[in-house]
This record gives structure tokens, C-alpha cells and sequence, in this order.
């Protein structure tokens, strides 16, 4: 008989084996992001008391006080511009490489007699420098933001290319052939089948095209440019700016790893829409 005034007796919640394993994902996972933020933390750290310590000469390498104060010491409007012109280049490349690489891979994996004629050209393709062809792209689109991202194109579509016909050649035949037992068309197999299979594979191409283009896009302002993170990296290192090299270093890896969260965005969602582990 409980006794007036006595609080009820809690019983511990006891976890079931699920809850475990989504606990202990949730606390692996704090645990990685804790890790790289510590790690990043530390390198700032070092990177910095060598400078103060001259370990290191920071007129060659910079030091994380000097690239705040080079950073803080340009105008806003001017900055903002270089890092426009770059992220614009970048993300028009990006899109359009993916969509015409995916459109190619869809072509060759539609015609068979086709694939077979366009893989030898499609390996040379990959092989050839992409830089050789700088002065040639200048030629034939002229020396602006067109060239930028005829170079950034040229860098990422081959690679997805690749990686996009890969997983559509590694679908199950016996899938296909199910389908095409039902009297699926063609068009019918690549969306209800080729494609759903394959979002995993179209992430990871994403995931690859975001280095790439960032890659191609400051190649491509080093070859032609008159505004850009990548012409202040060539303005910098002509002048002997150092700081200024580091910081449009620093502000590219920023917007490269906005953009890379991005695509791991666009990840989480297509894992909850196709229920991929």
C-alpha cells in the first residue's frame, strides 16, 4: 500500500538491442565529427606557434594570424567578386558536366554496337592532360568565364562518364531480362530499373565531380582569368604575396567543402527515399 507523500517507484528503462546499435551509431558519429574538428584545430594550432616560434619562415608559408589579417585587410565587394566569379565557373561546370556525362552514359548503354566504337576513344580521352588543350579552348570559346568552364567540363565528364556506365553495365541481366519478359521497353528498364539501382552510384559520381571541377576551374583560371580566387593565387604568387596565395587557398577549400555538403545532403535524402543503408 503506498504511503501518502511517497513518489511513485520508477522502474529503469531498460534498452532494447536496436536502440544499443542506433545509440552506439549516434555516439560513433559524435565521435568522428569531435575527432576532425580536434584535428583541424590542432593543425591551426601548430601551424601557428611555429610562425610565432620561427620554426617556419611565414613570409614563405603564412601563418593562420597573417591570412585573417590579409583577408580582413581587403574590401569586402572586391573579395565577394573573386569568390562570385570562381563559385559560379565551378557550379555551371559541375551541372553541366554530370548532365551531359549521364546523357552519354545513358546513349552508350542504350546502342551496344555504339559503346563498343566509343570505348577506345572514351580511355584516350581520359588519358589525355586536359591542360594541353588550354590554349586551343581559348581559340575556339574565347579568353572569358566560357573557356573556365569549357576546361572544368572537359575534366569531369569523361571521369562520369565512366563511373555512370560502370554501374549501368553492373545491373543484374537477369533483372533485364525479367523485365523485358513482362514487355518492358527500354525506357521503361532504365527508369524503373537501371537508374533507382544505380542512385548510390550517381552520389558517388557527384561526390568525384566535386574535386574534379573545382580541379578544372582553377586550371582554367590559371590559364585565363582576370578575376577569381584563381587569378589572386597567380597575382599572389607573381608579387610574392604569400598571404594572399593561402588565403584564396583557404577560402577554396571552404567553398569546396560547403559543396561537398551539399552533395552529402542530397545523399542523406536519397537514402531515406530509396531506404539505402
Amino acid at each position: 500500500m503506498k504511503m501518502k507523500g511517497q513518489l511513485p517507484c520508477r522502474m529503469p528503462t531498460v534498452k532494447t538491442p536496436r536502440q544499443k546499435y542506433i545509440a552506439k551509431r549516434r555516439n560513433d558519429k559524435i565521435t568522428v565529427i569531435l575527432w576532425r574538428i580536434g584535428v583541424l584545430v590542432a593543425l591551426i594550432g601548430i601551424w601557428e606557434l611555429a610562425a610565432q616560434l620561427e620554426w617556419i619562415d611565414s613570409f614563405i608559408t603564412s601563418c593562420p594570424s597573417r591570412i585573417v589579417k590579409t583577408l580582413s585587410g581587403m574590401e569586402a565587394a572586391d573579395l565577394f567578386k573573386h569568390i562570385g566569379y570562381t563559385l559560379l565557373e565551378c557550379i555551371v561546370g559541375f551541372i553541366v558536366a554530370s548532365l551531359i556525362g549521364i546523357s552519354i552514359a545513358v546513349l552508350l548503354w542504350r546502342f551496344a554496337k555504339l559503346r563498343r566504337i566509343a570505348e577506345p576513344y572514351i580511355v584516350v580521352l581520359n588519358a589525355l592532360p586536359k591542360i594541353a588543350l588550354g590554349p586551343i579552348i581559348i581559340i575556339w570559346v574565347g579568353a572569358g568565364a566560357q573557356a573556365i568552364i569549357v576546361m572544368t567540363v572537359l575534366i569531369c565528364i569523361i571521369v562520369t562518364v565512366i563511373s555512370v556506365l560502370n554501374g549501368f553495365m553492373a545491373v543484374d541481366d537477369g533483372k533485364i531480362f525479367l523485365m523485358q519478359s513482362m514487355g518492358a521497353s527500354r525506357f521503361q528498364i532504365l527508369t524503373k530499373l537501371i537508374l533507382p539501382a544505380n542512385v548510390p552510384a550517381l552520389v558517388n559520381m557527384l561526390k568525384i565531380n566535386v574535386g574534379l571541377a573545382w580541379v578544372g576551374t582553377i586550371m582554367g583560371e590559371y590559364l585565363v582569368s582576370t578575376a577569381g580566387l584563381g587569378y589572386l593565387i597567380i597575382y599572389g604568387s607573381q608579387v610574392f604575396k604569400m598571404d594572399l596565395v593561402m588565403a584564396s587557398t583557404v577560402i577554396l577549400c571552404l567553398l569546396a567543402t560547403a559543396m561537398y555538403l551539399g552533395v552529402a545532403g542530397i545523399e542523406r535524402l536519397t537514402k531515406k527515399r530509396y531506404r539505402i543503408d
